[in-house]
């Protein structure tokens, strides 16, 4: 997606292309999600009859500047791209129009007709990007609120160690905050971080100084080199990660190394775990994380190198399953303790086994006394059953001799036949509440 390379090839383009023309017609889409805060009509007045006079950039926002306010301001999002017809503006997957599309694009958001017959198109597909009509960009959100920017305002290296030396999150996170440097999504970010050999995962503050120093090396290398080939992808050197981050898992490799992806920053992240690993405390915390929460890799690795870290997201989520198959365990042995009076431990002695995992123990758990289901009503029944059954034996009643009394494990059976008597006779039962089986058993034996 567009990224400051990307969004620099569109403004060198117009610059190169548009600059001193004047706007004789514009057509705006009538997308109130794309085209934020200003009508058509209105867009349209405020560009028809005006002069380019510059296009300018930060992060990924850009804004072509007219002779006088307001300027018409795009933030790119996923998919925007810029299309001057009849001239080579980089493009990228997401654009999502081709060469021999229809002219302008049905996916045109800002469609500008100059004096000179040049035509030039903002296109958006999935309608992630804003276009705004603004009377000084730089001075309101989004552009307002960006960092310095990754290209024209690079900083020293004191200054990005102290500005890391603040921050509690992991460094992936960080270089896509564009309120701490703009201009870096997650692309640029994968492939700094591996060239760097730094783990996406790893909390800035924990970087050191010469490591800051090298990842900021890195970046102004990668977006100087992507820019200085017009965000061209098939002219960036060979040995970048770029080239294989969209590979299929388990065919994913830069000069020969398993690429292994992740999410970090709440992105799929690329990296290499035999040259980028967690260091210093973190990597013996990350470790006692793994030990302790049996923590599962992420599908995509299918290695099993054991110097590979995993990511901490899934150590959480490794957390939570354990949780909830304890709380499972607790809800099958307390059933398993109901059932033992009735002679069925030998259905549920393996209840816990580990070749029967959480599948067997959830199965065991619904099969138990539950009072939801099929199964809890029969219960509820046989419980009221057993309650006139009780009733009947403490008042001296001795048509019950037919063998229905007893067994539990009966309760859709003999229990049932005690129901019918009982209303053969008449006599009129109350439901009590149930106790507990072992009591139930204790009683029945009694009478026994």
């Amino acid at each position: 997606m567009p990224e400051l390379p990307e969004v620099e090839a569109a403004r060198r383009a117009i610059e190169d292309h548009c600059i001193g023309k004047k706007i004789v017609k514009a057509i705006i889409a009538d997308d109130p999600k794309v085209i934020d805060g200003v009508s058509p009509d209105d867009f349209r007045a405020s560009l028809e009859g005006k002069t380019i006079v510059a296009a300018n950039r930060k992060g990924k926002n850009m804004w072509i500047e007219l002779d006088f306010p307001p300027f018409p301001t795009f933030q790119f999002g996923m998919a925007g791209a810029i299309y001057i017809k009849g001239v080579a503006v980089t493009k990228y997957k997401r654009s999502a129009v081709k060469d021999d599309d229809e002219w302008p694009s049905k996916y045109s958001k800002v469609f500008l007709e100059l004096d000179d017959g040049l035509e030039l198109s903002f296109t958006d597909k999935r309608r992630f990007a804003r276009v705004r009509s603004l009377k000084n960009p730089i001075s309101v959100p989004p552009i307002s609120e960006l960092g310095p920017d990754a290209l024209l305002e690079p900083m020293t290296v004191d200054e990005f160690y102290k500005a890391f030396s603040k921050k509690k999150i992991g460094v992936k996170a960080l270089l896509l905050d564009q309120s701490f440097i703009s201009g870096i999504g997650n692309w640029i970010a994968d492939e700094v971080l591996y060239q760097a050999r730094i783990h996406p995962m790893q909390t800035a503050s924990s970087i050191s100084k010469e490591d800051c120093a090298t990842l900021l090396k890195c970046i102004n290398e990668v977006v100087e080199k992507a820019v200085e080939v017009g965000a061209d992808s098939s002219r960036y050197p060979s040995s970048w990660i770029f080239h294989s981050r969209e590979k299929k898992p388990g065919k994913a490799f830069v000069d020969g190394k398993k690429i292994e992806f992740i999410t970090a920053g709440g992105r799929t992240s690329a990296f290499v775990p035999d040259l980028q690993k967690i260091v210093g405390a973190e990597s013996a915390k990350a470790a006692g994380k793994r030990q302790q929460g049996k923590v599962q890799r992420v599908e995509h690795n299918d290695s099993d190198g054991e110097d590979e870290e995993p990511e901490i997201e899934e150590a959480e989520a490794g957390k939570s399953k354990g949780k909830r198959r304890g709380t499972d365990n607790k809800r099958a042995s307390t059933n398993k303790k109901l059932k033992g009076s009735n002679g069925d431990n030998d259905e549920n002695d393996n209840d816990n086994d580990n070749d029967g995992g959480l599948k067997n123990t959830s199965e065991k758990a619904k099969q138990s006394g539950s009072s939801k289901g099929k199964g809890g009503n029969q219960e509820k029944k046989a419980r009221a059953n057993m309650a006139a059954k009780r009733k009947l034996e403490e008042s001296g009643d001795d048509e019950d001799d037919d063998g229905s009394e007893g067994d539990d494990d009966n309760e859709g059976g003999k229990d049932h036949k005690l129901s019918g008597k009982t209303k053969s006779k008449g006599k009129k039962t109350t439901k009590r509440t149930a106790e507990p089986r072992q009591t139930r058993n204790k009683l029945s034996n009694k009478h026994k």
